[in-house]
């Protein structure tokens, strides 16, 4: 905590992704003492750490600044030790419960430690979590880059999945999206989907089976994701074993890559009942492009308010924005 548990914070930053280590960057500069909630690392059923889904992908290669890519957890680190250099305040606990104030008085944070916090504004980055399928065989490799990931346009270009047979979990738009972006750099690209008919929209689904190497395969569920040593001694995907969700047949289709697109949970559980305005997926409400929410003096920023992006860029853009409009809001009420 900070040197007066019961002091009134300016700023404080709930989540420790792109959004809002780049928040505490932009706040600190200004001199507005920001405070950052990291969380702690759970399961969910999938992994959530401090540092969010970055901290889940072996190299980021479409940063701009890492020629070379870098690894999403040394990203992650180094977004820490900036913010931290220019004073950010940062304290290893999740805040599980909010009061947002109407009448202009501090918002009040309760924290899983047990303590109760008070912020002038409050910066809410607490990101989104993919849907995984609950296997731990899936889990132990999405978390040692093992091959299995749930973004395509993040990872989907990496030379271990070049000219390699892939396989794509899901059926609706994301997962054509996702799918047909990986036919540019796969041998075969199989979408694996349990029923008979597609979610997604027919142009979707069009655009990605007009591609000679797409495949759908109907009617089939993903329960084991097998993998072998590489010659560095790293567990790598093999394949995956299916299962027929008509017939109960077995089989097992070789893939070197496993992308799981069936959607994004955004992390606001303990927002629920705050009051904030959500849109119909769960995701934060911004009515305009600013990161300002319905409640004066809150913020969000990164995938906890965008469903359709969720780039580690993007989710760095709006913390710049929301430690702007931060900025902004205090110093009109004579807060900073």
């Amino acid at each position: 905590m900070s040197d007066s548990e019961n002091s009134v914070h300016k700023v404080v930053i709930i989540g420790s992704g792109p959004s809002g280590w780049t928040a505490a960057i932009y706040a600190a500069r200004a001199n507005l003492s920001p405070v950052v909630y990291v969380g702690v690392a759970k399961q969910d059923p999938g992994p959530i750490l401090p540092g969010g889904q970055l901290m889940l992908t072996t190299d980021v290669e479409n940063y701009p600044g890492f020629p070379e890519g870098v690894a999403g957890p040394e990203m992650m680190m180094k977004f820490e030790q900036q913010a931290r250099r220019f004073g950010t305040e940062v304290v290893g606990e999740d805040i599980v419960r909010c009061e947002f104030s109407s009448d202009g008085s501090p918002h009040t944070l309760h924290t899983s430690g047990g303590n109760e916090i008070q912020a002038n504004a409050v910066i809410i980055s607490t990101g989104a979590t993919a849907n995984w399928l609950g296997l731990e065989s899936e889990m132990k490799l999405a978390t040692s880059g093992g091959g299995v990931s749930a973004c395509a346009v993040c990872d989907g270009a990496l030379p271990i999945f070049r000219d390699q047979p892939l396989v794509v979990i899901g059926g609706g738009d994301t997962a054509m999206e996702e799918a047909t972006y990986l036919t540019t750099f796969a041998s075969k690209v199989y979408v694996i989907h349990r029923r008979d008919t597609l979610r997604a929209s027919k142009v979707m689904q069009e655009r990605f089976l007009s591609k000679p190497n797409a495949e759908v395969l109907w009617n089939k569920t993903v329960i084991d994701c097998l993998s072998a040593p590489d010659a560095m001694g790293n567990e790598k995907l093999t394949g995956v074993k299916l299962k027929d969700t008509v017939t109960g047949e077995e089989s097992v289709l070789e893939a070197k890559g496993m992308f799981v697109a069936i959607g994004h949970t955004p992390a606001t559980k303990f927002l629920r009942e705050s009051g904030l305005e959500f849109d119909d997926a769960g995701y934060i409400d911004l009515k305009t492009r600013s990161s300002k929410t319905n409640f004066e003096g809150v913020f969000a920023a990164g995938d906890v308010a965008d469903a359709k992006y969720r780039q580690a860029i993007t989710a760095a853009g709006m913390g710049c924005q929301a430690a702007i409009d931060a900025e902004h809001w205090l110093g009109e009420r004579g807060l900073h």
